[in-house]
């Protein structure tokens, strides 16, 4: 793996387990195996760089697991509460770290890093414009799509911050099933590939 892939790779997990404030260069370097000056010559503006990049990178994956955890499932609701369910199990078995460096970053620097804060608003734009087209792709229609991945996001992210301030799966699976409830109430289409040409 190429070194700045690395200190991106070691910067994303950092954040998702301590935030950015608590995230130096000297543990970067440690982290990545990369010398400090690898860090400063790959990313010129430093953390703040490499946090933009390892924030970009990190939404994109887990924007690629939506797909994943719901293809399995005809029932687009089944599929959510589901995805749900594997979410708190993962959060316990990685004894509570935060699993998302987006959600917690963008919490923790919103009022005093605006250059990352545009980066997570980028990301999350993202996610709702990507995952929007996917649950459109599911039946949605456009508006409803947009508002279920507001409210899917929202949820997560919400559900991870309180199961890990009380050790339980408890909130993860109880915003899953009220997301997968919203999402069921909502007028389903047939997917645009089963439709009649």
């Amino acid at each position: 793996m190429k070194t700045d892939q690395r200190i991106v790779n070691a910067m994303a997990e950092l954040l998702r387990v301590q935030g950015y404030a608590a995230t130096g260069i000297q543990q970067l370097a440690k982290a990545s195996g990369a010398p400090t000056g690898s860090i400063y010559h790959y990313f010129k503006g430093g953390k703040r760089e490499v946090a933009a990049a390892a924030l970009r990178q990190t939404g994109a994956t887990y924007m690629e697991l939506l797909p994943l955890l719901l293809d399995r499932h005809a029932d687009l609701a089944t599929g959510i509460e589901a995805a749900f369910a594997a979410a708190a199990e993962d959060l316990a078995q990685t004894g509570w770290a935060n699993m998302c460096p987006v959600g917690t970053v963008t919490g923790e620097i919103a009022d005093v890093e605006p250059q990352l804060r545009e980066v997570a608003d980028e990301v999350i734009a993202s996610w709702i414009d990507e995952g929007g087209r996917y649950l459109a792709s599911r039946g949605l229609s456009d508006a409803d799509a947009r508002a279920a991945m507001y409210a899917l996001l929202a949820a997560l992210e919400g559900g991870f911050l309180l199961a890990r301030g009380q050790r339980s799966a408890e909130p993860l699976l109880a915003a899953g099933r009220a997301t997968a409830a919203y999402v069921a109430s909502l007028p389903v289409a047939a997917p645009a590939e089963a439709r009649p040409k």
